[in-house]
């Protein structure tokens, strides 16, 4: 593992509807009037129903809050155009670099890691030269790679997820925000399984 190489790809549940799949069975009642068919296990089937039809704005009112730590800015770039999402994330122009952690992407062969090792170092030496001649964090970032590591915090709706899910499970994916969005995955499914379960977990990773 090359030196200032990034630690494992961490995903944290922060904050995440409290009954779910209730709420949203009660958001999806309202537009039928169908209360009276609210049993002990009515909120799965009605649930898969809904999601069948392509009826999916009561999902909109379930969300989910996550922490994902030691992913490059290439990733972030991606996920943050999602739109329909909250997101606070690690900056540049106030946190300093002078010894940034970096992703090695997935295609660097073994034998290539050291020389991507080298590459880091230099821009490593560029950042550290602007900053030693006074120029301010928002500026020296200009020269910084995007395999840089971040923290950010997303919340999104369950229909939101559910979007983000099609795209971003594609075995077409780029396989770091595909890695991320599957550990995002086996997380919701464990708290709302009616709202993911057809997605399934792990097939592209």
């Amino acid at each position: 593992m090359p030196e200032n190489a990034a630690k494992k790809l961490e995903v944290e549940l922060l904050a995440i509807t409290p009954d779910a799949e209730k709420l949203i069975e009660q958001a999806g009642r309202t537009c039928y009037l169908s209360f009276d068919r609210i049993g002990a296990d009515s909120q799965k089937s009605f649930i898969k129903r809904l999601i069948a039809m392509g009826h999916e704005s009561p999902l909109e009112h379930a969300s989910a809050t996550f922490r994902i730590r030691n992913c490059s800015r290439a990733m972030t770039h991606q996920l943050v155009r999602h739109r329909i999402m909250s997101v606070s994330q690690q900056s540049q122009r106030y946190v300093s670099e002078e010894q940034f952690s970096y992703v090695v992407p997935a295609g660097v062969a073994p034998e290539d890691e050291a020389r991507f090792a080298e590459d880091m170092r230099t821009i490593q030496a560029m950042y550290n030269f602007w900053r030693d001649k006074g120029l301010r964090k928002e500026d020296a970032r200009f020269v910084l790679p995007n395999a840089c590591t971040s923290e950010i915090v997303v919340t999104a709706n369950f229909r939101e997820w559910r979007h983000i899910f099609s795209l971003r499970l594609s075995k077409k994916a780029q396989w770091e925000i595909r890695k991320s969005c599957w550990l995002i995955l086996d997380v919701l499914k464990k708290h709302a399984p009616s709202c993911f379960e057809d997605f399934e977990s792990g097939q592209t990773q």
